[in-house]
């Protein structure tokens, strides 16, 4: 975290430790370290070049894990399988590959896995493991913004659905108060989870969150007329405090606005007339259908079969795997 690269950008140099995301440096390290004091002699440049092919078998047992708790045993099977010889994550988890998604794509199904069993289970325990593998996808990867609204995404939706439970309630509030802290811990990040457009839903639904477990406190000591009016006032006000501030914040600039890649996803042509080096990635491009049928193979007809019986046997944990599968449609066709 302390390197400074003076060979980068020379003769002024590079703080690398505050200008990357750490952990895929520190994995190969500790992994390198690890072995070394068991007396297996590896050179670091193996480490790194097996790491994504090592954190690939990782990842089809985390979505074992995952969809076992969705569905059964037998789908987390099936599941495992098809993640390991799906051809769009066998390109980022081949031999070589010394990438962060090599082991982003683990912390993120890891971290969906834990999240699940969080909301089952309304435990503690399993909250703070969940906090603790977001801190390490933070350390690994952009792509932690997913994470952090995709998470808040299913509360609300539950909310909306009337399945508020105790369970959800200590799973998130626990999740949205370690994970920022953590996440703050990252040199790189540093105060983003509390200046950046990108992670003010999460906020948001925190606050919605407390508004909505105080007023169902309050159900059992008020007459169902004054509960209901004391509810839609607590909820409208508690939702435009948050909304006023989150704009007052940004418009004196003490929240960052959304960033252009988050801009392309609300407005396709936004990149190509503002920004054209974000619309000049291969990654950012619209995905054309012959894609999907390469990058997925068989899941492409897998997939509406799993998000039908997700919706057709709705429960906490399925609500969320469905929110996965309709915001990772429309993230691929834009």
């Amino acid at each position: 975290l302390n390197w400074f690269d003076e060979r980068a950008w020379y003769p002024l140099g590079r703080i690398v430790g505050g200008t990357v995301y750490p952990g895929l440096m520190v994995t190969a390290g500790c992994i390198h370290w690890i072995l070394n004091t068991l007396h297996i002699t590896v050179h670091i440049r193996d480490v790194c070049v097996f790491l994504a092919p090592v954190f690939s078998g990782l990842t089809s047992i985390s979505t074992f894990l995952l969809t076992r708790e969705l569905w059964n045993q037998g789908a987390g099977l099936l599941a495992a399988c098809f993640i390991a010889i799906v051809p769009g994550y066998i390109s980022r988890s081949v031999a070589g590959s010394f990438d962060n998604e090599g082991i982003a794509i683990f912390a993120l199904q890891f971290t969906y896995y834990l999240w699940v069993k969080s909301v089952k289970t309304g435990s503690v325990f399993w909250t703070i493991c969940c906090c603790l593998s977001y801190f390490y996808m933070v350390s690994a990867w952009g792509g932690y913004v997913f994470i952090i609204n995709l998470i808040p995404l299913h509360v609300f939706v539950l909310l909306l659905m009337q399945r508020f439970s105790r369970r959800v309630y200590i799973a998130y509030s626990t999740f949205y108060i370690v994970g920022l802290i953590l996440s703050m811990q990252i040199p790189f990040v540093g105060f983003q989870p509390i200046r950046t457009s990108e992670h003010m839903a999460a906020a948001g639904v925190f606050a919605l969150l407390q508004a909505y477990a105080f007023l169902q406190y309050l159900r059992d000591r008020l007459t169902k007329q004054e509960f209901q009016t004391l509810f839609f006032l607590g909820i409208s006000l508690a939702a435009g405090v948050v909304f006023l501030s989150v704009i007052y914040l940004t418009y004196t600039g003490y929240i960052a606005p959304w960033s252009g890649r988050f801009y392309s996803l609300w407005d396709t042509g936004y990149a190509k007339i503002h920004i054209p080096i974000i619309a000049s990635v291969s990654e950012h491009q619209p995905t054309t259908w012959v894609s999907f049928f390469f990058d997925l193979h068989i899941l492409v007809c897998t997939f509406p079969a799993g998000l039908w019986f997700c919706i057709k046997n709705i429960n906490d944990e399925r609500v969320f795997g469905k929110r996965i599968c309709l915001i990772a449609i429309y993230c691929k066709v834009n």
